[in-house]
């Protein structure tokens, strides 16, 4: 998945990008509001992790929020802030947010919020999806195929992980690459690796190659189950 996330101090900064590029998301880093609102002009993110108070605006982390969302932004928004009054959630809550995180916390809490927030969007009726012989749960990150176990890198899981919630969409090398490897120096030969990867891990049919790209593999849906 990919995350925004607005902190200007980098010792907190810091250990959740680490954190959450240990789970297999892609984190974009802003320091302050300007640089937020640059941000979101990149590809749509999924979640938005926002300090309220920045250096150029106090309430800058509840002005992007209002601001993404009159844009259109339809993905989850978790406020983290100092500010633990009453009055502050509330507004936090009522201009566009989800979750509320007060400072200091725990990595551990974070993972946790964030992981309920993404599996909100996952599947209206649960967090494992079945593709034919594919299943895939995004909760726990659990891969079968065949009711076989598969364990698979989180940058594989990542990928996988893009082609089962979009089965219909079509990825340019270039367009996963910035999806899931972010602010790495550009290398399409490890999506390429990767992908040839997943074929050996799970099937060579799970994977469909276009003239353009790659997009999920013609398997027969049976629907997704309830976690």
């Amino acid at each position: 998945m990919r995350i925004l996330l607005l902190e200007d101090e980098p010792n907190i900064a810091r250990p959740v990008s680490r954190a959450l590029g240990a789970q297999g998301h892609t984190v974009t880093h802003a320091t302050s509001l300007a640089n937020g609102r640059v941000a979101l002009l990149e590809p749509p993110f999924d979640l938005l992790l926002l300090d309220v108070g920045l250096p150029d605006d106090d309430d800058g982390g509840f002005v992007l929020a209002q601001e993404a969302r009159l844009a259109g932004y339809q993905g989850r928004i978790l406020y983290l802030s100092a500010r633990d009054a009453l009055h502050d959630r509330l507004r936090g809550l009522d201009g566009g947010g989800d979750d509320y995180l007060v400072k200091p916390f725990d990595l551990p809490e974070l993972l946790a919020r964030v992981r309920v927030l993404l599996r909100r969007d996952v599947s209206p009726q649960g967090s494992r999806v079945s593709v034919g012989p594919l299943s895939v749960d995004f909760t726990t990150r659990d891969v079968h195929w065949c009711r076989r176990p598969v364990e698979l890198t989180p940058r594989e899981f990542s990928l996988l992980e893009r082609f089962v919630l979009h089965p219909h969409r079509q990825y340019s090398s270039t367009e996963l690459h910035d999806l899931i490897w972010g602010d790495e120096a550009r290398d399409l030969g490890v999506v390429r690796q990767t992908v040839r990867r997943l074929r050996l891990r799970l099937s060579p049919e799970v994977i469909e190659t276009l003239p353009a790209g790659y997009r999920l593999g013609a398997l027969k849906t049976l629907g997704s189950a309830d976690s």
